[in-house]
């Protein structure tokens, strides 16, 4: 975990604090009843995936390969249970098989007990292995120690226990010698041997391998490729960005070299709160509109598929939805792996074709989200905010309900058996119903935004009666409406390209009225997680109290697919530049962009035919002249040309949807974009590394039929 991103404020003295907030979305919105009835998945279908593989919280990520399967696992922190264990075919499509802890309550905090919590602690950066038919999970607890889970068989049941050992951001190489090497640290980068049981470390063992100050960071991956070490690890200031490290022994000497820098996949990094003992009101903090920061890849590692092609893994700080996982191809030049292809080394496309492991799986969601609570257990989708007091829940008490009894608090912060699942991006609905009738005096019960600053909207009891009350702890805002009813459906509405959540209400589940206005979702360094969902029952009173009643949870997704819309294959459209509205024209066998308004702009000169060419490519064929859109040499000035005929790769180009109305075209001649200089009245070349954070750079292109 980077748990030292509070040094950045050093260097954003120039960042100012904002409130009240202003901004506007970059995607149009749609009700729930008009998204479509499934959630992120980043198989296009086509032979593609778009990034990222996740669009919710899946940090630390760690992968590994056994035979023809996949594994994967994340940082969890306080949530329960912790430790997911995902299984794939394709690194693209996985499904949660287990979880390799089901309770964590070393601690009297994990369980918030006497008004105490582990927010921000927990499970960080675990390291998957497999060694001799075992399965290991190494993962460090804070202010516990090191814990190792082990298993037979990755789906369970998995066993716990503590090493003699305090050991962050963990990883293990079970080196073919027999020996077995742990690695971690920031900045100086530490080895040590453990013993065969891997409980303790050996005596006399531990080295520095890397100096502080040689430009390694933290989070690290450690592999033996060919009889070589490489260590992947990533630096967070005052960019995030990875490095690799290589060596041909253990010990080092090691060299370092950049593998992955500046990927945002078009995603600025917008609100941050630092200091969060500060408030509310928390001093938010708003970045430049194409200022990166943390978004980049950064943390993860590589892998080998059975074709023998080199994949990689690593997350991107994504704002208020929490940690996403991409995937990258990987390209090996010079003995150094990177992230990328050649010609671009260090960027990952955004939609690439899938990886050749041998097995295409069907596009799949690893967790189902919806929940009827009819089930004799809860959808694994499921976390608990902190360990549950398990005889305060029931989905048996009243069936087809889950039934959640309060147990005192004073805020929804120190709330114990909060049900909380992560939020979806780009933008997600969830909705609940609730019925209250089993409430009593100081009980609150209903649906929140878990953040911090965090808001909700629920049903609160007292002497008077009971009423529908809004709360946002930024503001300190309440909103209460009177009500005799006792059923209630509660809704929130979390957009991720504008980091602003909104509540409404309804009486009969169609009809809603919204609540409370924007609720601003920053991303908070107390927890370094993303927003939840979460449902939820305290009583204010200092005692126990009523119990709540919800009968349903559904989460809606507008766009939940990485091809918002089809590409239109066999259709004739028009391009136009996102950085200055110009539309692409045929100019003399040149693609130029000119003004709207342009004459050039009229007719059949700016009109290209798609033709699909598989796997999400396609060919650009000029209707003016019959000719073909082609890059040349380096991609560079008035080397994008129109070609009589097609030049194989030099004529395909990969289209990548943005997720918010625009694309960009990948050339496969040189593995850059095309492009435009905003407003230089030039020609279009194809030598863009990526997008800007704004989509102004000259890579993004708004496309309509003709």
């Amino acid at each position: 975990m980077n748990r030292f991103f509070i040094c950045c404020l050093v260097s954003a003295f120039w960042l100012a604090f904002i409130s009240p907030f202003s901004i506007q979305a970059q995607a149009p919105t749609v009700s729930p009843q008009e998204a479509n009835s499934c959630t992120w998945t980043a198989d296009n279908g086509n032979g593609t995936f778009t990034n990222p593989i996740f669009y919710e919280e899946f940090s630390d990520p760690d992968l590994i390969r056994v035979g023809d399967d996949y594994y994967l696992t994340g940082t969890t922190m306080h949530t329960m249970p912790g430790l997911p264990v995902l299984h794939s075919r394709d690194l693209v499509n996985w499904e949660l098989i287990s979880y390799a802890v089901d309770r964590l309550d070393v601690l009297p905090q994990l369980s918030m007990e006497n008004g105490t919590d582990f927010y921000g602690q927990g499970i960080w950066a675990p390291c998957i292995r497999y060694h001799n038919g075992t399965f290991y999970i190494f993962s460090n607890v804070n202010r516990y120690g090191t814990l190792l889970f082990s298993a037979k068989d990755p789906r369970g049941p998995w066993k716990q226990k503590k090493m003699n050992a305090n050991l962050h951001d963990v990883t293990v190489l079970f080196d073919d010698d027999g020996k077995v090497y742990a690695v971690w640290g920031y900045n100086e980068v530490n080895m040590i041997q453990l013993t065969q049981d891997l409980l303790d470390t050996i005596p006399g063992t531990k080295r520095v391998i890397i100096e502080a100050g040689s430009g390694a960071g933290e989070g690290s991956h450690i592999y033996k490729i060919d009889g070589k070490y490489y260590i992947t690890n990533t630096n967070y200031d005052p960019v995030c960005y990875q490095v690799c490290l290589r060596a041909d022994d253990p010990y080092g000497p090691y060299e370092v070299n950049v593998m992955s820098a500046e990927e945002n996949f078009g995603v600025p990094q917008r609100l941050r709160i630092f200091n969060t003992q500060d408030g509310p009101p928390y001093n938010i903090i708003k970045y430049p509109e194409n200022y990166v920061g943390c978004i980049p890849m950064h943390q993860g590692g590589i892998v080998q598929i059975q074709s023998g092609e080199w994949w990689g893994w690593s997350m991107l700080d994504y704002n208020s939805v929490g940690r996403v996982t991409g995937l990258s191809p990987v390209t090996w030049q010079d003995g150094w792996p990177y992230f990328g292809l050649p010609g671009n080394l260090t960027r990952s496309p955004r939609t690439w074709v899938k990886p050749n492991t041998g097995f295409s799986s069907a596009p799949k969601a690893p967790f189902e989200r919806d929940d009827d609570f009819s089930g004799p257990e809860l959808k694994n989708v499921w976390q608990w905010n902190h360990v549950p007091v398990e005889e305060k829940w029931s989905l048996n008490e009243r069936k087809g309900y889950l039934r959640l009894h309060s147990l005192p608090s004073e805020t929804f912060w120190h709330a114990r058996n909060s049900l909380t699942q992560r939020a979806m991006g780009p933008e997600s609905y969830a909705t609940t119903e609730l019925d209250i009738a089993g409430l009593k005096d100081g009980d609150i019960a209903g649906l929140a935004i878990l953040n911090l600053p965090y808001a909700w909207l629920g049903m609160v009891k007292d002497a008077n009666g009971h009423h529908l009350q809004f709360f946002n702890q930024q503001e300190q805002k309440v909103i209460r409406v009177n009500t005799d009813q006792t059923k209630i459906w509660l809704r929130v509405h979390g957009n991720f390209d504008t980091d602003i959540g909104t509540f409404s209400y309804s009486f009969d589940g169609e009809n809603f009225e919204a609540i409370g206005g924007e609720v601003i979702l920053p991303y908070q360094l107390r927890t370094f997680q993303g927003v939840r969902y979460a449902l939820f029952n305290f009583n204010t009173q200092g005692r126990e109290g009523g119990y709540a009643d919800f009968n349903s949870f559904e989460v809606a997704e507008p766009r939940c697919k990485g091809l918002t819309q089809a590409i239109p294959h066999d259709q004739v459209i028009v391009f136009n530049s996102v950085a200055d509205g110009s539309v692409l024209v045929n100019w003399r066998n040149h693609v130029r962009p000119v003004p709207a308004d342009s004459r050039f702009a009229a007719g059949q000169t700016s009109h290209f035919k798609v033709l699909d060419r598989g796997n999400g490519r396609i060919t650009l064929q000029s209707v003016a002249t019959g000719g073909y859109v082609s890059v040349k040499g380096h991609g560079g000035l008035a080397e994008v040309r129109i070609e009589p005929e097609e030049k194989g790769n030099s004529s395909l180009f990969q289209w990548q949807d943005m997720l918010d109305g625009d694309i960009m075209l990948l050339s496969l001649h040189n593995h850059r974009y095309l492009n435009v200089d905003p407003n230089a009245g030039s020609l279009c070349s194809a030598d863009a590394h990526g997008a800007r954070p704004d989509h102004k750079g000259g890579a993004c292109f708004t496309w309509k039929l003709k």
